[in-house]
């Protein structure tokens, strides 16, 4: 089951981020929260992210521009160390709450509140008009990439608060995107490298095949939605999307997956 709902979503998932406003890693990290624990979750994320995004790197990487990317990404690498090192510490958090519904029990625990909140958050940030509009000045590069980069590495959210801060960059559109391809990799290897060293026992080995198939639907949807979608932005798909990220994050919170 977990094969064909991850699968599915992926495939999904990347498509939509190509007309939906909502980015790979946004819509794929509930499906694997449905599956696994939040850190495991994330991890599985991230390594999708990456390879999803090195092909990205090898179609455009050559437009990226080099002084933003140090500017940007370099902070950003430092904070999404300091971001994985903090969701490995909460992980094995005790529970802050447990409570039972029939014969089950529930426990609300740190990092799947946080999970659902920055869900939450994030969905918000990327679907509201006015926050989704929001822009930076490039004097404050440094800092968007701190910001950028620590939420990369503890929850995989980075891409609205990277638009955020170089849609002021002064950059073409294809360095703009060219750019975030670059940084996002280099946040995406800096916080694998954290997760890596605490997780090699957590079930990643184990779901080598479930990655591979993910990945390669994740790069199918890019084709077919190029295909087919053509980059048109639809409302009505955003709402949809937008609201079940929240429905996601509710669960969370309150310890229902």
């Amino acid at each position: 089951m977990e094969l064909l709902v991850v699968s599915v979503v992926a495939l999904l998932a990347s498509g939509l981020t190509l007309f939906s406003g909502f980015g790979l890693g946004t819509l794929l990290l509930p499906a694997f929260l449905i599956f696994f624990a939040p850190d495991i979750a994330v991890a599985m994320t991230g390594i999708v992210h990456l390879l999803n995004n090195l092909f990205k790197l090898v179609l455009l990487g050559r437009d990226a521009n080099a002084n933003i990317v140090a500017r940007f990404g370099f902070p950003a690498v430092i904070a999404a160390l300091a971001g994985a090192w903090l969701l490995v510490q909460v992980s094995d958090a005790a529970p802050l709450a447990t409570y039972s519904l029939g014969e089950r029990l529930f426990s609300i625990t740190a990092v799947k509140l946080a999970m659902g909140l920055l869900i939450a958050a994030f969905a918000a940030l990327e679907f509201v008009p006015s926050l989704s509009r929001i822009e930076f000045d490039k004097k404050y590069l440094p800092i968007g990439g701190m910001l950028s980069g620590f939420f990369g590495g503890l929850s995989g959210h980075q891409g609205a608060l990277r638009s955020a801060f170089l849609v002021r960059a002064g950059l073409s559109k294809e360095a703009f995107v060219a750019t975030g391809v670059v940084v996002a990799c280099m946040v995406d290897a800096a916080r694998l490298s954290v997760y890596a060293r605490h997780f090699a026992a957590g079930g990643l080995k184990e779901n080598f095949a479930l990655l591979a198939i993910a990945t390669l639907s994740a790069f199918a949807g890019v084709f077919i939605g190029s295909k087919l979608l053509q980059k048109i932005t639809m409302q009505s798909v955003q709402t949809v999307v937008s609201v079940m990220l929240f429905v996601i994050a509710l669960l969370l919170c309150f310890g229902l997956v």
